[in-house]
């Protein structure tokens, strides 16, 4: 409990420290939502005045910032100029939509990259070694955006999968086995993006983590003893590899979360990344930042969940050892 305690704390440290950057940065920005309607000569000067007012703008930065915090430990984010509603409902309605992506791609990239780590691993200077080497080496060399217009060029020349949006124009008529496909079919594209994206990484890591260990003098014994092979990779090497792997999951669903953003505004996927750009175009301000703090939040979960997973995998840690920190 202390050693999660003090991982909670520093998250709550550090998502503070992103907010106060996010007013801070946001007060820098040149321009506000109101630089459009001050060119309207429709528009009274008195009523944009009055606006700021009512949102708040016309305080100074620390005033607005103490009145944010307060709002958000009520549950809010603020209040969105654009929509003229508050914040929360509108982020939270698009993040299940990111959560769903990211969640799929992440299982998808460990339930292969695991796998093909370990084996390439086994078969170290093998033919699958070498492909799974000079096949992650491509990969990492290519930016993710490039692999995102890659794909979509080929979905949208081909149409072998449905591109934009998350459901079809009759959705509601279908069956609930017909949403489920609808959907499924409309997240292939973006899923497999994030997971080419990602997946090199993860292969490289786990790779090298049971190379360490097959090296080991009681893996040697265990070997000799005429185990077989998948039994000792998969219950003896595995568990003993997972801990470095384990530390990557956390900042491999961070990673996924920052790039499931881009990648839902080059697909079309109704996720959070499409809304903090429309937020960011107009300016509109409390929701730019309300969504940069959900994000943050999603990615300090991640690295929770990770290392939930290492206290429960590492003796050491559970006793208070020196690796606990």
């Amino acid at each position: 409990m202390k050693y999660l305690g003090r991982r909670l704390l520093r998250a709550l440290l550090l998502l503070l420290g992103v907010s106060a950057l996010c007013f801070l940065f946001t007060e820098m920005a040149p321009g506000s939502f109101f630089d459009e309607m001050r060119l309207n000569p429709q528009i009274a000067p008195e009523t944009i005045v009055a606006l700021r007012a009512h949102y708040g703008l016309d305080q100074p930065l620390p005033v607005r910032y103490g009145r944010w915090i307060l709002s958000v430990l009520h549950g809010d984010f603020g209040y969105s100029i654009a929509y003229n509603t508050p914040v929360a409902p509108l982020l939270w309605a698009r993040a299940k939509h990111t959560l769903l992506l990211t969640i799929t791609a992440t299982l998808l990239t460990w339930s292969i990259a695991v796998p093909l780590g370990v084996w390439a691993a086994a078969s170290r200077g093998g033919w699958l070694d070498r492909v799974t080497a000079a096949g992650s080496s491509f990969l990492i060399s290519i930016p993710e955006i490039v692999i995102a217009l890659a794909l979509l060029a080929f979905a949208v020349r081909w149409r072998v999968v449905p591109v934009g949006g998350m459901m079809s124009l009759g959705f509601d008529e279908l069956s609930a086995w017909g949403k489920v496909q609808d959907v499924a079919l409309r997240m292939v594209l973006p899923t497999s993006i994030l997971v080419l994206a990602s997946i090199a990484v993860v292969i490289r890591h786990v790779r090298t983590s049971v190379v360490e260990v097959l090296e080991m003098p009681y893996i040697q014994a265990a070997r000799g003893n005429g185990i077989a092979r998948s039994r000792l990779l998969f219950r003896h090497v595995l568990p003993v590899a997972a801990n470095p792997a384990i530390s990557l999951f956390g900042f491999s669903l961070a990673a996924l979360l920052s790039g499931s953003l881009l990648v839902e505004v080059v697909t079309g996927w109704p996720g959070l990344g499409p809304l903090i750009l429309d937020a960011t175009l107009s300016r509109d301000l409390y929701l730019v930042i309300g969504g940069i703090m959900l994000s943050a939040v999603f990615m300090m979960g991640g690295n929770l969940v990770a290392d939930v997973l290492l206290l429960a995998s590492d003796p050491r840690i559970r006793a208070g050892g020196p690796d606990a920190n």
